[in-house]
């Protein structure tokens, strides 16, 4: 294939539906791996992953194995999967196991199983989803920002590791993600000011673009107006 292979992890979410989106637009093909079902059916140029749990690395190895197998190669990771919690410091311990889980150890083991067949690439890339709110939490945000927290440094730390190869590996910084889900959660505020889904997947194919080969170990704010 001459085209890049794009896996996008999450790729049920709002924000993986607008990546794939953008990325089947540009002529990617897509390989989709979420833990829940996958809307759209196998095609030529789309693959299909659902019931991955990628809190389970042999899971997260064989998805990543199974897109290769498809395609013949992967060029592209996109990490979207993760998820939020609002629990105030003095709640239950369980929900900082849970943001570690979803939102740190997916990001790990998608990354430890596509890194093979990402460095055999000439321009591998992967592109995570850290937040601003790990860069300075408010209240509340606790379990979710020190998860997050931790996507960047991992970001971090896999550019350093493998800035010998043409492989690059940065993060995406947003703010507020317009969704149904923040919508219901904030209903008097004016997400006018929030980032769109398809704002912040034009940022996230940009750092996986050939464009973007001299971009490693960013951590890039997507702040809207927020």
């Amino acid at each position: 294939m001459s085209k890049r292979v794009t896996v996008i992890t999450g790729a049920s979410g709002v924000l993986g539906r607008a990546i794939a989106d953008a990325a089947l637009a540009r002529g990617d093909a897509v390989a989709a791996v979420d833990f829940g079902p996958i809307a759209r059916e196998d095609g030529h140029d789309w693959l299909g992953l659902g019931g991955v749990d990628l809190t389970d690395p042999a899971a997260a190895q064989a998805a990543m194995d199974a897109v290769v197998e498809r395609f013949g190669r992967m060029d592209n990771l996109l990490n979207a999967v993760g998820g939020f919690v609002w629990q105030m410091t003095d709640g239950p311990l369980e929900s900082w196991g849970r943001m570690q889980r979803m939102n740190l150890t997916t990001v790990l083991n998608a990354c430890r199983a596509a890194l093979p067949h990402l460095t055999q690439s000439t321009a591998g890339r992967i592109v995570n989803v850290g937040a601003l709110g790990a860069l300075q939490a408010g209240a509340g945000m606790g379990a979710y920002a020190a998860s997050k927290a931790g996507v960047h440094k991992l970001t971090e730390a896999l550019a350093e590791e493998t800035k010998a190869s043409a492989l690059t590996v940065n993060a995406v910084l947003p703010s507020i993600i317009d969704t149904p889900a923040n919508r219901a959660d904030m209903p008097d505020a004016d997400v006018s000011t929030w980032v769109q889904p398809a704002e912040l997947a034009a940022v996230i194919l940009f750092l996986a673009s050939d464009t973007a080969s001299a971009v490693t170990g960013a951590l890039v704010p997507v702040k809207g107006r927020v």
